[in-house]
Formats: C-alpha cells, structure tokens, sequence
C-alpha cells in the first residue's frame, strides 16, 4: 500500500463524526484515504465530501472539506490517498 499525503485534519466534530481536511492536493468521493497519527490508524473510503455545507464530488487542494469518518481523529493529524503501486 503506497499513498500520497493530501492534507490535515484542522477539526474533528464528535457528533457528527465529521473530520475537517485542509487539503494539500485533490480528493474525490470514492478515494480510498489512511488517517495517520494522535492515535489514529485507519483506512476507509471517501463516501461524504463537502465545502460549505455543499456536497460536492471532487474538491481542490487548497480547499478545506468536511469528511465524514468511521472512528474519531484529532486535529493534525495526517490524511494520505491510498495509491496502486
């Protein structure tokens, strides 16, 4: 398993199970993402995106975007897209 880190996580809303990314490239809905770090060691498929309370299917680097995931994160920790190698 190779990936390519694609951002951070700046905010985590335990509620909602909501992770806020500030993202350093591109991420598309159906990426397969690793959560790396503060305790969490994990993998899962990108199944909500969103910008500004808009779901969207693509979001660009520089954007951040609110990602619903299977286990709480804290902030800073690292986001990395899964790649086929």
């Amino acid at each position: 398993m190779n990936g390519v880190r694609v951002g951070e996580v700046t905010h985590f809303f335990d509620r909602i199970n909501v992770a806020a990314i500030l993202l350093t490239h591109p991420l598309h809905k159906g990426d397969q993402v690793h959560f790396l770090g503060h305790g969490s060691d994990f993998t899962q498929e990108i199944t909500s995106l969103q910008i500004e309370h808009e779901a969207v299917e693509n979001a660009p680097k520089g954007e951040e975007v609110a990602v619903r995931v299977v286990k709480p994160v804290k902030a800073h920790t690292s986001v990395f897209l899964i790649t086929e190698e």
